[in-house]
């Protein structure tokens, strides 16, 4: 199951300082959407208001048609840091997050054990996070949000402080996760090739306040050195 995202009209202030311009996109149902853009071009800002954490000064989110008023089960998270509590094992970390939608304790075991599995990590669902490489523990953290089974996957900037091998394991992961599931993705990043890599589409975001810049589908197949171009050509405009 996936749900369409739509923004309308969004606008951030705060005081006088003006983050997020005016702003229409739309992210369709089990769509694969990266979010490019410099730090402090309002990329984790944009992504907070989809996922009910901010709300916005001007315009509205929905998500399914419905207003965002709020955080929601529908709408996973995913942030750089894992964090994670260091005195609950794997699986007990993913379970602790399944608490708040009320399901009995069988069925957060049962759904915790299927989510670390599913990110390749049943072996270590008896781990503590100190116990588990950064790799692991980033895998830990997508498996919570998996874990309520989230229409919409919101993930900010998840791989950042990965090695780059760690971080190519991970991608491939996403890819083929979001493939099997189907569930609506909105990734931020500032790295070029792996919004190239990942996405199907890219949405570059820049300036001050921040805007919309250049939207582009990503083509199937190797990596398009013209759309590459033409994305950094965007990035260095605004």
């Amino acid at each position: 199951m996936s749900l369409g995202v739509r923004l309308e009209g969004l606008a951030v202030r705060h005081g006088d300082a003006h983050v997020l311009e005016r702003t229409d996109l739309e992210l369709p149902a089990g769509s694969f959407t990266a979010l490019l853009g410099p730090s402090g071009c309002g990329k984790s800002t944009l992504l907070n208001l989809v996922a009910g954490f901010a709300r916005p000064t001007e315009g509205r989110v929905t998500a399914g048609g419905e207003p965002v008023r709020g955080p929601g089960p529908e709408r996973g998270v995913v942030f750089q840091h894992y964090a994670l509590f260091p005195w609950r094992t794997a699986r007990g970390n993913v379970e602790f997050a399944l608490k708040r939608l009320g399901l009995p304790r069988p069925e957060r075991r049962r759904r915790a054990l299927a989510a670390l599995a599913e990110v390749g990590l049943a072996d270590g669902a008896g781990k503590y996070p100190a116990q588990l490489s950064g790799g692991m523990q980033q895998r830990v953290a997508l498996a919570r949000a998996l874990a309520a089974e989230p229409e919409v996957l919101l993930m900010d900037e998840p791989f950042g402080a990965l090695d780059a091998l760690t971080r190519t394991r991970m991608q491939t992961l996403l890819r083929e996760l979001w493939k099997r599931r189907g569930t609506t993705v909105l990734f931020v990043t500032h790295d070029i090739d792996e919004a190239l890599s990942l996405a199907e589409r890219v949405v570059v975001l820049g300036g001050t306040p921040g805007r919309i810049l250049a939207d582009r589908a990503v083509p199937a197949g190797p990596p398009d050195p013209e759309l590459r171009s033409l994305i950094a050509r965007h990035l260095g405009s605004g």
